[in-house]
């Protein structure tokens, strides 16, 4: 009978234990571990330098091996260790419930972006210098550099759309919403720079924020065309395997997406997908579909991470009444400054 290459190679790689159950492979390498040191220790006269260094390589290589043998043998693949800890509720979903935070820079730009002096700049003697509002903040107003969770790296604006990002940028100051404590909208809430909270049931999915109280009631059962166009938009989620996915639209096309000026119209639709990855992580992924800024849908990803200090709590960031000198302080009888 012919044998296969695979019955060859097993044959050839016995007499060095790399064949069979783990088990197996394990009792043949410590035999071999103790037959070649005796042979080896047993070599004579000029070849006994040659015979140590030869007898510490395969005492060495014996260890890695073993090791090796161990980790396959004992540990299983790391995609079963996650779905088995993957918390689930009584009617077997994946249980979302808990305080969530995603790391990294994207709320300062959601695309790849090197370190900057600041978001508003002036023109320098030689290079362009912090704007004279924020010059006496200092490092606090330095924007750090981050790798993008745009997938393909590059947002594919219209032409035109392109354009207002830019003006966004050259006047961040009077035009970003999130300065005057306006609420930050989705996805961008996801991924501001705090915590929210995810509270779940059989009948139902509500998210709260800690910037500027943001709250999202996520429909289980679709409501229908947005009644009103707002800041969050209307949400209808739904469970798909074991992701919840979340259809969002009715905005009221004010919101960006990230303090650079990354934008969106009253036109667009979200489409949120949640997918637990393991019991502290979520991988969370957001198309944007907005045919009058984009050329095409475009994707945003990042993973979200449990608080589990257990006394962590939701803040509260009311910021509102923080901002009402700067929108209202000129209305006052007597201005300050």
């Amino acid at each position: 009978m012919k044998k296969s290459s695979a019955d060859f190679e097993c044959r050839s790689a016995h007499t060095l234990g790399m064949c069979g159950s783990p088990r197996l492979r394990l009792a043949r390498w410590a035999s071999l571990s103790h037959i070649a040191g005796p042979r080896l220790e047993r070599q004579s006269g000029g070849n006994r330098l040659k015979s140590t260094l030869l007898n510490l390589a395969v005492r060495r290589l014996f260890g890695v091996v073993l090791a090796s043998l161990l980790c396959g043998a004992l540990v299983p693949a790391a995609g079963q260790v996650q779905r088995a800890e993957v918390p689930r509720t009584a009617a077997g979903l994946p249980d979302m419930n808990g305080l969530w935070q995603a790391l990294g820079n994207a709320h300062w730009d959601i695309e790849p972006h090197t370190a900057r002096a600041a978001l508003a700049m002036q023109p320098g003697p030689v290079v362009p210098v912090p704007a004279s509002e924020v010059l006496a903040l200092g490092a606090i107003v330095s924007v750090p550099s981050g790798y993008g969770v745009v997938v393909g790296s590059v947002i594919p604006y219209r032409p035109e759309a392109l354009v207002v990002r830019n003006e966004n940028r050259e006047n961040w100051l009077e035009r970003d919403p999130e300065i005057k404590c306006y609420l930050p909208g989705v996805p961008h809430a996801t991924y501001m720079p705090f915590p929210f909270q995810i509270f779940q049931s059989a009948s139902r999915f509500f998210i709260t924020y800690e910037y500027a109280s943001a709250v999202r009631d996520i429909y289980l059962e679709d409501p229908g065309p947005p009644q009103v166009d707002a800041w969050m938009g209307q949400s209808f989620g739904r469970w798909d395997g074991d992701t919840f996915v979340v259809e969002v639209s009715g905005f009221n096309g004010e919101a960006w997406l990230d303090r650079a000026g990354n934008h969106y119209s009253a036109a667009t639709t979200v489409t949120e997908r949640y997918t637990m990855a393991g019991p502290d992580h979520i991988l969370y992924e957001a198309e944007i579909n907005d045919p009058t800024t984009f050329t095409r849908p475009w994707t945003l990803r990042m993973p979200l991470y449990r608080n589990i200090d257990p006394n962590a709590r939701l803040g509260q960031f009311k910021c509102v009444e923080f901002v009402e000198e700067l929108l209202y302080g000129e209305f006052r009888k007597n201005p300050i400054g």
